[in-house]
């Protein structure tokens, strides 16, 4: 059949530069093997020339195919399953490269793209590493372009290929129509979550965080490879700083994302795919620090083996996570595991662990070490300590976080009626803080101390003698902050308090002990006091975490009386959600806050909201839009966008936790007036209060358009007494128009409440009263107050600040000759 109105020239070139960025890959991989096995040699020059022609074959195509695969996004070829499934034609433009990483095949293409360009600047800058690294990375590349290869091999499908047709993929009666494509008016649509613009930013960045790992373990391996176990780390070191420089900025990127587009109150919610992104992050900064010791000493040259081998391992174990689809059910932003087989991402893990363990563990008794141990009063031997603590706190992380995949494994081996599904219990934010707390108070006061010790050995008056000033100042500010901070975080008990007590002095100690070492142990040198900025911008991110987090204070209690369900499965609490009638001022804490107007979005089921918040003391008034929608795609129920206003030492954050009524469904009207006989004084009683009719006068003339001069009506006037102590004053019409009367109602859409003049007859008036949902429009809000939220933003961008300045340092030191740090 001839299909009408498809374009399938972008297809067909796109699955061309599949194939050819697959084989260019596996040529590069087998070329660079044998430039590395006869380096040195001019046989291995020629083999490395022509590895280079391969590779950057692969970088072409891997361009080429992120180019069509726009172009077809863009220009809304619906005909590509994947410009269907993932875009619209409302899509805001800017919006379109998210598309990309909203699929599995295009978050993989990322990824190789990111290869593809550390590739080149290797292959400019690598000099004699080139060749050995370059096998390991070209690998990598082979692995990642089966991810969108699509191809059958063996009945088996290997990968899913971006540019497969729709109709080849959904079996519908409309495709048995030529002219199909012309009744397929719009896509699927972007998942609502990823409509924020850090989506355009976050995964560019995260994913050059992940794409970087391979370097430093590309050099670990050829390390091993080559038996040449030592000057490897040189620009080893730097590639592993610019990889956690890079991944620690995405990782955060992430959190400002969560904080300003999901709706679990905050930055980090222990979330696995937050988790899977943290963890080799911890393990490659652990390696960074060895990296030094051995640069310094000779020692802990094994330990760097082992760190940036398992950083990158870790990489691939947390895509197995996040993209199988075991951790849909416990993470709000996993892939659903479509498009990629398990069995495919289980090998891409095997296919790199396997073979690394193996040749660390045969190498293991080769590689030097010191035989001599370290002196504790060294400062490698704390710098390992902490490197083991950031070791222990990943091992433990990804284990709770794997906890679903460990379940499965447990039933696969053991009797299902016998094996009991290991759990972490409701609250399993709180089942991760309180080790984690722990882990900070260690952190915290290593950071602060170890910088002060020597390589090799420190004496004790020397070292007493320049912490006494930071520890003093510490006390002093710890005093402070615990006497008047009231951080009396006791949910959980006095025993967790204390630990975040703790936790915020030994922050504290770093934050004092790295900013007063520039000056004293540096000399006020900046250029090269990378490690200690770092440092410090660790601390204040220590801080910012433990305040904001044990000092977060839900401003929205109810005080209403109105409790609305909060939905099947929710874990939001009725009593820290109130509910805000619209254009009814309501008590919350300092402010009163209402709910002032609504509007949609012209094509989609998104609404936003208007909450003009007014100090009390009339100091302030400021109005935030948090936004909500029904999530058509994913997870059905509910979703919400937060709006915060920002000050310097706290932020006022909101979201929507449910709605009086979908805003573009009205409800129907069922409720019927009752009638009431009433005199004037007399009072009637409604399920929110009473009312008093007042009087009621007549008019012989209404001045309004569609009335003649012979009309007449009679006005009552009602007042309405709330529960909640408002009063609204009602007037509602009779009006006889050509002889026949009509009533004319009035509202308070705050109580619901609908009043009717039905009939006049001597001194008594009938009412009719009515209460409907239907003119009631309500939300219901969720506030916190995050106190000293911005040290959190501050003390990441200090410390990969710091980072960058310990990188451009490492990397003018390698260009240095002889120079052995």
């Amino acid at each position: 059949m001839d299909y009408i109105g498809e374009q399938l020239l972008p297809g067909r070139i796109g699955h061309f530069f599949v194939i050819l960025s697959l084989v260019a890959s596996l040529a590069a991989t087998v070329t660079y093997f044998f430039a590395a096995r006869r380096r040195g040699t001019p046989e291995g020059d020629q083999w490395r020339r022509l590895a280079r022609i391969f590779f950057a074959a692969e970088a072409f195509s891997v361009l080429a195919i992120f180019g069509i695969l726009f172009y077809i996004i863009s220009n809304h070829l619906f005909e590509f399953k994947y410009a269907w499934q993932h875009s619209s034609r409302a899509l805001e433009p800017k919006y379109l490269l998210s598309c990309f990483w909203e699929g599995q095949e295009g978050s993989f293409l990322l990824w190789s793209f990111w290869h593809c360009v550390l590739g080149l600047v290797l292959m400019r800058k690598g000099r004699q590493w080139e060749a050995p690294v370059m096998t390991v990375v070209s690998f990598a590349q082979v692995l990642l372009a089966t991810m969108i290869a699509g191809i059958h091999l063996f009945g088996m499908k290997i990968g899913s290929n971006p540019f497969v047709l729709l109709r080849n993929e959904l079996q519908a009666p409309i495709f048995s129509s030529a002219d199909y494509l012309s009744k397929i008016t719009d896509g699927n649509d972007l998942n609502p979550l990823l409509q924020n613009y850090w989506m355009v930013i976050h995964p560019p960045v995260l994913f050059l965080g992940f794409a970087s790992t391979l370097i430093p373990f590309a050099y670990a391996i050829a390390g091993l490879w080559t038996r040449e176990y030592k000057s490897w780390t040189k620009p080893a070191l730097s590639w592993a700083l610019f990889s956690a420089g890079v991944l620690g900025t995405g990782i955060m990127m992430g959190a400002a994302w969560a904080y300003e587009s999901l709706n679990f109150g905050g930055y980090w919610a222990w979330d696995p795919v937050e988790n899977a992104s943290l963890v080799p992050w911890l393990v490659l900064v652990a390696g960074v620090h060895t990296l030094l010791i051995f640069r310094h000493t000779g020692n802990a040259l094994r330990s760097s083996f082992l760190f940036l081998i398992l950083t990158f391992l870790l990489i691939l174990y947390s895509t197995y996570l996040t993209r199988s689809g075991d951790l849909q059910d416990t993470s709000v932003h996993a892939f659903t595991g479509e498009g990629i087989a398990k069995w495919h991402l289980r090998a891409l893990v095997a296919v790199f662990m396997v073979p690394s363990l193996f040749l660390f563990i045969r190498r293991y008794k080769q590689i030097p070490h010191v035989a001599k141990e370290e002196e504790a009063s060294s400062r490698e031997f704390w710098m390992f300590i902490g490197s083991l603590v950031l070791l222990l706190s990943a091992i433990t992380i990804i284990v709770m976080t794997s906890l679903p995949v460990l379940n499965k494994i447990g039933n696969l081996f053991t009797d299902k009626q016998l094996f009991k599904p290991l759990a972490m219990g409701e609250d399993s934010a709180f089942a991760y803080n309180r080790i984690q707390v722990f882990v900070a108070v260690i952190m915290g006061l290593l950071t602060a101390i170890t910088q002060y010790f020597r390589y090799k050995s420190t004496p004790k008056a020397l070292l007493f003698r320049k912490l006494l000033w930071p520890t003093l100042i510490t006390l002093v500010l710890a005093g402070l902050v615990l006497g008047f901070g009231k951080i009396n975080y006791d949910v959980y008990g006095a025993g967790f308090m204390a630990a975040i007590w703790v936790a915020v002095i030994c922050a504290l100690y770093a934050v004092v002990a790295n900013a007063a070492f520039i000056w004293t142990g540096m000399n006020g040198k900046l250029r090269a006091a990378g490690g200690s900025v770092a440092h410090v911008g660790f601390g204040i991110l220590l801080v910012g975490i433990l305040v904001s987090s044990s000092k977060k204070e839900v401003l929205s209690h109810n005080t209403t009386g109105i409790f609305v369900p909060m939905g099947e499965g929710s874990k939001e609490k009725p009593g820290e959600n109130l509910t805000l009638v619209q254009g009814l001022p309501t008590d919350m804490g300092a402010y009163w806050v209402t709910y002032s107007r609504d509007s949609a979005h012209p094509e989609k089921p998104l609404w936003f909201y208007a909450l003009d918040f007014s100090s009390k003391d009339s100091s302030e008034r400021f109005t935030l839009k948090p936004n909500a929608f029904v999530n058509y795609k994913g997870n059905s129920g509910l979703m919400a966008n937060p709006d915060a206003k920002h000050y310097w030492n706290y932020d006022v954050f909101t979201y929507i936790t449910s709605l009086s009524n979908d805003p573009g469904k009205p409800v129907e009207d069922t409720a019927a007036f009752k009638p009431q006989t009433l005199k004037a004084g007399d009072t009637a009683w409604y399920s929110k209060g009473f009312l008093v009719l007042e009087g009621v006068q007549s008019r012989d003339h209404i001045p309004q358009a569609g009335f003649a001069p012979t009309d007449s009506a009679s006005v009552a006037t009602v007042k309405v007494f709330a529960k909640t102590s408002s009063i609204y004053t009602l007037q509602p019409l009779l009006v006889t128009k050509a002889g026949e009367p009509f009533p004319v109602a009035d509202t308070v859409t705050a109580e619901g409440l609908v009043v009717q003049l039905q009939r006049v007859s001597g001194g008594g008036y009938e009412l009719g009263i009515k209460e409907s949902d239907a003119v009631l429009r309500y939300i219901t809000l969720k506030a916190y107050k995050f106190p000293f939220i911005n040290l959190v933003w501050l003390g990441t961008l200090v410390m990969v600040a710091g980072i960058g300045m310990s990188l451009v340092r490492r990397v003018r030191l390698n260009r240095t000759p002889g120079l052995k740090i």
